[in-house]
């Protein structure tokens, strides 16, 4: 494996810009920070794909202790998260300075934007535990920002929410560190698992424990049950943007922890037909149908859609729970499908928010005659969360189904399937009535055009939508190269 100083470039070029835009003097108008900010996304995706499409290579930063070194490597699963991560935050940063311009602090903004998206990078790239562990928490400390940025009292009560859960959830994962530390033979992420049977002869009932813990814990930041309430209290106070990357990209933090912990240093022979398989099994569809009750009784349009992340990031629990291969490439492809639809979903709706200053779903009655390229997105997109042919979710939904189909859990055999089909018609319900009545208001509507209502947004906040919304279906209709690619991922670790 190469060393290369490359790997450095798309975690450190964000940081240095946001630096840029906080330091430097001349460059506090408006319009600069907005050309800096775009410039610095669109560059740091290119660093990110030369990083990607190049051999595997991995880089030490420094040493914490001498046998904890700060480790950049790359390998598939941390190109699939890092190249995911790089194109979702530029598109969402291509919408966000037509948005923001609305806002306070937008200097701000971009600053923590551009620092969380360096820990994101870094998070991907991370060739060990120690690694991992460090960007995602300063990815959670940083991001905190993103949240309380309108500095409303319900705005920083959200944000010490999200801080007060993020940390339980990562003080959990942390126990897993010191466990991983005693009973391995490395702290390495090694398709497999690196523990050491003959040091844990005896103690496999407590390292079982552990490793539940650690699947909360980390679950915690995928808004997975106990642990998932800040989620629809964070997104309704948080600007669009934020909400949009912290629902379709932060989330996926706790995702691809959960599989490097699990299926690369715990070893997913070692959990595969215990106790510990049917909790995660059992808080996964359980998280599944709860977030789904509760996005379809919530009028609030933006609680709406954190309830519905509840509930589809925890199809891909359960995906990565059956411990199949089928499974397992299903819970990467939702992981990736997941993330385009809802980063569209929450640019509708600040979309929405911005022309219309409504936020319940109840007000926006007819509002597909006001914003029809909008709302038409948004009906796309519903129909891909409610995981119909030919869209995304479909064949994400598929493989998990396969997957269930193929493990030897027991009644979640078919339980598994059954919850996430029912699931998929709560997301009908509580998605495809707000296009419909957005096109089809009803006998008695008022047709005439709310003065306070503009068209759609700019093409700067459009097109993304529009791109976001194409790449749903596309991918949908097209799925066979990101499907072999997950299929050697989950190939080389099943």
């Amino acid at each position: 494996m190469n060393t290369s100083f490359q790997l450095a470039v798309p975690v450190l070029l964000p940081v240095f810009s946001a630096l840029l835009l906080r330091f430097a003097r001349p460059l506090r108008e408006p319009w600069t920070q907005r050309a800096i900010f775009t410039a610095a996304l669109v560059l740091n995706t290119a660093a990110a794909f030369v990083v990607i499409f190049q051999p595997d290579m991995s880089l030490e930063l420094f040493r914490l202790t001498e046998h904890l070194p700060i480790l950049l490597r790359t390998d598939d699963l941390g190109r699939l998260f890092s190249g995911l991560t790089a194109l979702m935050f530029l598109l969402v940063g291509i919408y966000s300075p037509e948005y923001m311009r609305h806002e306070n602090n937008e200097g701000r903004f971009y600053i923590f934007y551009l620092i969380v998206l360096g820990m994101l990078m870094g998070f991907g790239f991370s060739g060990n535990f120690i690694t991992l562990y460090l960007f995602l928490e300063m990815a959670t400390f940083l991001s905190v920002p993103l949240v309380l940025h309108s500095m409303k009292k319900e705005a920083v009560a959200a944000a010490v929410k999200y801080l007060y859960y993020s940390i339980s959830g990562s003080s959990l994962a942390l126990i897993g560190f010191f466990f991983v530390y005693t009973y391995g033979t490395t702290l390495e992420f090694t398709p497999g698992g690196v523990l050491d049977m003959q040091k844990l002869a005896g103690h496999e009932g407590r390292m079982l424990i552990i490793t539940l813990l650690a699947v909360v814990g980390f679950g915690a930041k995928a808004g997975m049950f106990p642990l998932h309430a800040w989620l629809p209290v964070a997104h309704p106070v948080a600007p669009s943007p934020a909400s949009a990357v912290l629902s379709g990209v932060i989330t996926k933090l706790g995702v691809f922890a959960i599989i490097r912990f699990v299926y690369y240093l715990i070893g997913p022979d070692f959990v595969r037909g215990t106790w510990a398989q049917t909790a995660w099994i059992s808080l996964a569809l359980f998280t599944v149908v709860m977030g789904s009750l509760m996005a379809f009784r919530e009028p609030e349009l933006k609680r709406r859609l954190a309830y519905s992340s509840v509930s589809q990031v925890s199809y891909i629990l359960f995906g990565l729970g059956v411990l199949t291969m089928s499974g397992l490439t299903g819970a990467l492809l939702h992981a990736v499908f997941h993330s385009v639809a809802k980063n569209a979903l929450f640019l509708i709706a600040g979309a929405v928010i911005l022309r219309t200053q409504k936020t319940d779903v109840p007000d926006m009655r007819g509002i597909g005659k006001q914003m029809p390229v909008t709302i038409g997105c948004f009906a796309v997109l519903a129909v891909t969360m409610a995981g119909i042919p030919p869209t995304s979710g479909f064949t994400s939904k598929w493989y998990l189904a396969v997957g269930s189909f193929a493990a030897d859990t027991g009644f979640f055999t078919w339980l598994g399937p059954a919850v996430l089909l029912f699931s998929a018609l709560l997301s009908a319900g509580y998605l495809f009535p707000i296009a419909i009545n957005g096109f089809f208001p009803g006998a008695g509507y008022d047709y005439a055009p709310d003065k306070r209502n503009k068209p759609d947004p700019s093409l700067s906040m459009t097109i993304p939508i529009l791109l976001l919304a194409a790449a749903a279906v596309i991918l949908g209709i097209f799925p066979g190269a990101l499907i072999s690619f997950c299929e050697r991922i989950a190939g080389g670790l099943l």
